[in-house]
C-alpha cells in the first residue's frame, strides 16, 4: 500500500504540537505579571475549547471565511472575558499573547520521524492553521515540512471534504496517492471518505492526564502506529 502513497499530510494541532502546555507556558509569565490567579492549564483549555465551534460557523456558511490567526485572536477575547481580564491587557498585548500558536513544542518524535518520511514522500502540514501561522511554525519548531498546505489553500476547514481534496489538488496527485496522519479519528474518518489513505499515531496527553478521547485506533486505518518513528518505519519498511 505505501508504495502508492506519494505525500503524507498531517494534523498539527495535537498530532505533530503538544498545544496545550506550549501554550500554557507561553501565557504564564503574562498571567502571573498581572497578578492573576488563573491556572494557564485551565486557560489553555478555555481558549482552545472555542476553536471548533468558531470554526463550523464557516463550514456551515454562516460566516465567511477566516483565518484562524483572527479566530484565535476573537477565541482570546472571549477567554480572557470569561477569566474577568478583559480590561487587564491592551490590544498590542492581547496580539502579542495570541502569538502563543506560533510558538508550539512539536512532540519528541517528531523531528526524527518527519525526517525519515521526508527522504521517502513530500510532507505537509494539512491543519487548520493559515499558512502565516503554520510558516511561523515550522520555522520555530524545525519541522522540516516541503510546503504548507491546509485550510488557507481550500478556504474552509477540517474536516470539511474540500480541504483534504484541496491539498490533494494543489500536489496535483490523486486522493489515494496521499496519506493523512492524524492523532483524530473524525478527522481521519473525514479524510477516509474524500478517499485518502490514513494514518493514525495516538497523543494520549493533547488534552491532559484526564483524557479521554482519541486514546486509539476506532477503525481499520491503512497504519495505525504507535509514534511518528513507528509510522515513518511502519510507511518505509524499516
Amino acid at each position: 500500500m505505501t508504495q502508492s502513497i506519494k505525500a503524507l499530510i498531517f494534523d498539527v494541532f495535537g498530532t505533530v504540537v503538544d498545544w496545550r502546555t506550549s501554550v500554557a507556558q507561553y501565557v504564564a509569565p503574562a498571567l502571573a505579571e498581572q497578578s492573576s490567579k488563573c491556572d494557564p492549564l485551565g486557560f489553555a483549555d478555555y481558549w482552545r475549547e472555542r476553536y471548533d465551534p468558531a470554526m463550523n460557523k464557516i463550514r456551515t456558511g454562516e460566516r465567511g471565511y477566516l483565518a484562524l490567526d483572527d479566530i484565535h485572536l476573537e477565541n482570546l477575547e472571549q477567554t480572557l472575558l470569561h477569566f474577568k481580564l478583559d480590561d487587564i491587557f491592551n490590544s498590542a498585548q492581547k496580539a502579542e499573547l495570541n502569538t502563543a500558536w506560533e510558538k508550539l513544542a512539536p512532540w519528541p518524535d517528531v523531528i526524527t520521524g518527519l525526517t525519515m518520511l521526508k527522504s521517502q514522500c513530500i510532507i505537509a502540514p494539512c491543519s487548520n492553521g493559515s499558512i502565516a501561522l503554520m510558516t511561523r511554525l515550522a520555522k520555530f519548531g524545525d519541522l522540516p515540512w516541503d510546503c504548507i498546505l491546509g485550510a488557507d489553500i481550500a478556504r474552509n476547514y477540517k474536516p470539511h471534504s474540500s480541504v483534504y481534496s484541496a491539498c490533494c489538488d494543489a500536489l496535483r496527485l490523486q486522493p489515494p496517492e496521499v496519506m493523512m496522519v492524524a492523532c483524530h479519528n473524525d478527522d481521519l474518518t473525514a479524510a477516509r471518505e474524500s478517499g485518502l489513505a490514513t494514518g493514525f499515531v495516538p497523543r494520549p496527553n493533547e488534552h491532559g492526564p484526564n483524557q479521554t478521547i482519541n486514546l486509539r485506533a476506532e477503525s481499520d486505518w491503512d497504519i495505525i502506529a504507535g509514534d511518528f518513528v513507528d509510522l515513518a518505519r511502519r510507511f518505509c519498511n524499516l
